[in-house]
C-alpha cells in the first residue's frame, strides 16, 4: 500500500532538504519512492510543497486531491493552503510559526488568525513550536530536521537508519545537532 506524504512551507524554510533526506531514507530501506517538489518563488519566501510517495511500488509522485496521508506544515498558513490534500482520516502536523507572504506585507491581505483553530476543526492535528525547539538547541536552522523528525515518528519509519542518512548528507560540523534535533521531532509527536 503506497503511503503519501506531503511537506508544505516558505522559501527557506529547509522544507526540500527534509524531503530529500526522507525520500534518501526511504530508499535505502527499500521502498518505492517517488518524490514531486513545487517552488513557487521560493527564493523570495513564497510558498514550497514537496511530495513523498513511498510504497512496494509506487505509479505516480503526485498527491491527488484528499489523498495525503500526512501533511507536515512547516508553517501555519500553508497548511490551510493545502489542507484539502489531506485524507479524511489524514493528519496534520502544524509548526506554529508564521511567515508573513508578500501580500500581507504589502497589505492585500490579512494573515489568519486562527489558522491552528481552524486546522484542529477539520482534521485530526497536532501543534509543535519547532521554532522554539531549534532555538532551545541553539540553531534556528534544525527547524527542518525536527519536523523531519515528527515525519518519521508519525509514520513510524524509526527502523530506517536516520543516523546514517544525516551522516552522509549533512556537514560534518551539523551532524551532532541535526541527530539532536531529529530525536527532539520524534518526541513531539
Amino acid at each position: 500500500m503506497t503511503k503519501s506524504i506531503l511537506l508544505v512551507g516558505v522559501g527557506g524554510q529547509g522544507t526540500i532538504l527534509a524531503s530529500k533526506l526522507l525520500t534518501t531514507g526511504l530508499m535505502e530501506a527499500g521502498f518505492d519512492v517517488k518524490m514531486s517538489e513545487i517552488h513557487g518563488m521560493s527564493q523570495r519566501g513564497g510558498s514550497v510543497s514537496s511530495q513523498v510517495r513511498y510504497g512496494e511500488k509506487v505509479e505516480s509522485p503526485v498527491i491527488e486531491l484528499g489523498g495525503a496521508d500526512i501533511l507536515v506544515s512547516f508553517e501555519k498558513m500553508e497548511a490551510l493552503r493545502y489542507l484539502n490534500f489531506l485524507k479524511p482520516d489524514g493528519k496534520v502536523v502544524v509548526n506554529d510559526y508564521e511567515i508573513n507572504s508578500m501580500p500581507i506585507l504589502s497589505g492585500k491581505a490579512e494573515y489568519p488568525i486562527n489558522a491552528v483553530e481552524v486546522l484542529k476543526r477539520k482534521a485530526a492535528t497536532v501543534v509543535i513550536h519547532a521554532a522554539q525547539e531549534a532555538e532551545k538547541l541553539g540553531n534556528s536552522k534544525v527547524m527542518n530536521i525536527i519536523l523531519l523528525g515528527t515525519i518519521i515518528k508519525a509514520m513510524g519509519l524509526e527502523e530506517i537508519d536516520w543516523e546514517k542518512i544525516l551522516r552522509d548528507n549533512v556537514k560534518e560540523n551539523f551532524v551532532d545537532i541535526n541527530l539532536t534535533a531529529l530525536e527532539t521531532g520524534k518526541s513531539l509527536v
